[in-house]
């Protein structure tokens, strides 16, 4: 008998398919909001027009721009996007870019609500254990644009990186979910292609660590069986061809259902775990870690879920094979890296990173038990 609890969370309203412009002037009507702080993609305001579409659609209710959010999301650049959010008395940010942004201004969202103007001053909301500190509620929130789909619009934690301790630490509160998020595919169309494949590779590792969690559930199988189905598909499509739409809709539809495990109390696997070190100690674009990392966790796991692994195949077209096989093909065939070694990773490090990823929440809940770091080493020597 299955037992859960799935808690949904305070978004409240997905936009697909229209224009960027249009939907974050709606969501300023609709929420009564007067004074947009843009915190966008530095390359998307600099090379293209879609930002000064969103400034122009705003008029008098277009704030100000921060547009210098680093990968990884560092606390300096969390405490200066809040000062200038702070000085520009904004009632909402809107984000537009990938997921170092979004992150971004869910920390912004919790520094403005609790008068944080240090980077030492961000200890006060992160979590400790998994367990966020108590905490004033963000009343200036965010609504979302994502450029890149790696799904963290869809949820209440970001990551932040300390940048003396070099880890990646989590700021979360219930009400640092978006608002809203709008899909507009051709905001994706001036993403590198690298970038959006490698990111639907992080998608598609939503899906599988949900599906294959020894703590999975009908209520979010639906969701990210069917996710994984539609990213399956549509990505080597937007490969194929930037310029298509319909397949980059499906591929932020995907992604949008990716998040259905995770929202739903599924927890995540070790591909997720040792991706966070990767990522925060070794500058590894998030997209990048799980095409390294999936298969061969994937592989690890198989002696105690294979059962669930069959799903997986199945969803991406490839019943009774091998779902680590399929994984691997599948992400080689997107051009993507598929070692450590290709992201400049040596078996020097994994030592340390074993230690680390023992830290992070989703290791110690891998659906194969892990009981310390000399495992990770075994998964991490698979992928070297």
């Amino acid at each position: 008998m299955h037992k859960g609890r799935v808690v949904f969370g305070a978004m409240e309203e997905v936009v697909f398919g229209r224009p960027a412009s249009e939907a974050v002037v709606e969501q300023m009507d609709r929420l009564g909001a007067n004074r947009a702080f843009l915190m966008v993609s530095g390359t998307l305001n600099r090379e293209t027009d879609e930002i000064e579409k969103i400034r122009r659609a705003l008029g008098a209710r277009y704030a100000t721009t921060f547009d210098a959010m680093p990968a990884h999301t560092p606390r300096s650049a969390v405490i200066a996007a809040a000062d200038q959010a702070r000085a520009a008395k904004a009632d909402l940010i809107v984000t537009v870019g990938g997921g170092s942004i979004t992150d971004g201004a869910k920390a912004v969202q919790l520094c403005l609500a609790n008068d944080i103007r240090t980077v030492e001053g961000i200890d006060r909301i992160r979590a400790v254990k998994g367990a966020p500190p108590a905490m004033n509620a963000p009343i200036v929130r965010q609504i979302s644009a994502p450029t890149t789909i790696a799904g963290g619009d869809f949820s209440p934690s970001a990551g932040v990186t300390n940048e003396t301790t070099k880890v990646k630490e989590a700021v979360r509160h219930p009400l640092a979910i978006p608002r809203a998020v709008i899909l507009d595919p051709a905001l994706g169309a001036h993403t590198p292609e690298w970038l959006w494949l490698s990111t639907g590779i992080r998608a598609v590792d939503h899906c599988v660590e949900a599906i294959c969690s020894g703590r999975s559930h009908p209520y979010a199988d639906a969701q990210t069986l069917k996710g994984l189905s539609l990213l399956t598909q549509a990505l080597p499509r937007v490969k194929a061809d930037g310029n298509d739409l319909d397949a980059r809709m499906n591929c932020q539809i995907g992604t949008w259902l990716s998040m259905g495990g995770l929202s739903s109390g599924v927890p995540m696997g070790a591909s997720h775990g040792i991706g966070y070190v990767l990522g925060a100690e070794f500058g590894v674009p998030h997209g990048y870690t799980s095409c390294v990392m999936l298969p061969f966790v994937m592989r690890w796991n198989k002696s105690v879920n294979a059962e669930r692994q069959a799903l997986v195949a199945t969803a991406m077209g490839h019943p009774g094979e091998d779902a680590g096989d399929v994984l691997d093909d599948f992400i080689r065939g997107l051009g993507m890296p598929r070692s450590l070694r290709e992201v400049k990773v040596g078996p020097e490090h994994f030592d340390h990173i074993a230690q680390q990823a023992m830290a992070t929440p989703w290791v110690p809940r891998n659906p194969r038990r892990i009981e310390g770091p000399a495992q990770v080493r075994e998964i991490l020597e698979l992928a070297a």
